[in-house]
């Protein structure tokens, strides 16, 4: 029986590998799957499929960044440790971290091979063979449709993008619309399965959706450690639920992250917190960002249209 949380190591903001952070085991149903997921890569996370050689989208890729996993974004491997096998498939000779990567022995197509997963969603990416370069003399055999890419260094001018859940998001996004350096608000719902979410069908409880809010930032003009100041006193940890609340609740706490560091902060803020609950959990949900569904026209901007600002009208 597998456990509800995995060891991993992560990035922190100068791109350097943390220590161990035990986190929570990604466990999505199918239906969630194939919401988040294009169908080539669900394909291959999910049901273990295999894309045709030199077609994917980082075989040839020579771009410098951080290769993480498109199911939960967890980090697998640098760009450094990356080299061309010629074999037409992106290759590795090393992960990002070793605790980071699950293996498998595979005996499909009648062959003995070592497969490569995700050690946090278990989402298939490959197989290791023992023929690559020095020094490990590993070959990580990858799908590039299992992975997604972060550039390093980051193109500039840029801005950059959060998801929170915080309750009612009339609220949340006018709290965040008012924060220097946001450069962007949109209300919506984010995290359960299905397709074009209606704001009363969330209500009713059926699509395990939350209202969210898409943040847009500027990076820098607002940190995003300021960011998650604004996120707590709209959550505060005295509010927060002592276990993490049902996936069909449309208010539930919210975190989700495009970006390795982003994840990496969120974590560090919420782990300072949890002594101040006798280091019970904080009911925080912490992931990478699935799809983002847009809220209806009427309940964007909400506060601002009706005239009221910190609860109050103007």
């Amino acid at each position: 029986m597998k456990l509800d949380t995995v060891t991993v190591r992560l990035l922190d903001e100068t791109g350097n590998v943390t220590e161990p952070h035990i986190v929570p085991r990604v466990t999505r149903s199918d239906a969630v799957w194939r919401l988040m997921l294009e169908p080539e890569q669900y394909r291959v996370t999910r049901t273990h499929g295999t894309e045709r050689a030199f077609c994917g989208l980082f075989h040839d890729n020579h771009q410098s960044g951080l290769y993480a996993c498109v199911g939960c974004g967890l980090p697998l491997f640098r760009s450094k440790a990356k080299f061309d096998s010629g074999t037409g498939w992106p290759s590795f000779f090393e992960p990002f971290a070793p605790e980071n990567l699950g293996l498998t022995r595979d005996t499909s197509h009648y062959m003995v091979r070592t497969e490569v997963h995700c050690v946090r969603c278990d989402g298939h990416l490959g197989h290791v063979f023992e023929d690559g370069p020095a020094p490990t003399g590993l070959r990580y055999c990858i799908n590039s449709d299992a992975l997604t890419f972060h550039a390093r260094p980051r193109p500039t001018p840029r801005t950059e993008k959060v998801l929170f859940g915080a309750g009612c998001f009339w609220g949340v996004e006018e709290a965040f619309r008012q924060v220097q350096g946001v450069t962007a608000t949109r209300a919506g719902y984010a995290g359960g399965h299905t397709r074009n979410p209606t704001y009363e069908a969330v209500c009713a409880h059926g699509t395990g959706h939350a209202e969210v809010v898409e943040v847009d930032y500027d990076p820098a003009r607002v940190r995003f450690d300021q960011l998650l100041e604004v996120f707590w006193k709209l959550t505060p940890p005295s509010r927060a639920p002592a276990q993490p609340i049902g996936d069909d609740d449309q208010y539930r706490s919210i975190i989700f992250c495009f970006t390795p560091e982003q994840e990496t902060a969120a974590r560090a803020s919420a782990a300072r917190l949890e002594p101040a609950q006798g280091g019970g959990r904080l009911g925080l949900e912490i992931s990478v960002a699935p799809v983002f569904h847009p809220a209806e026209e009427h309940h964007q901007h909400y506060y601002q249209k009706l005239g009221i600002k910190d609860g109050c009208a103007r």
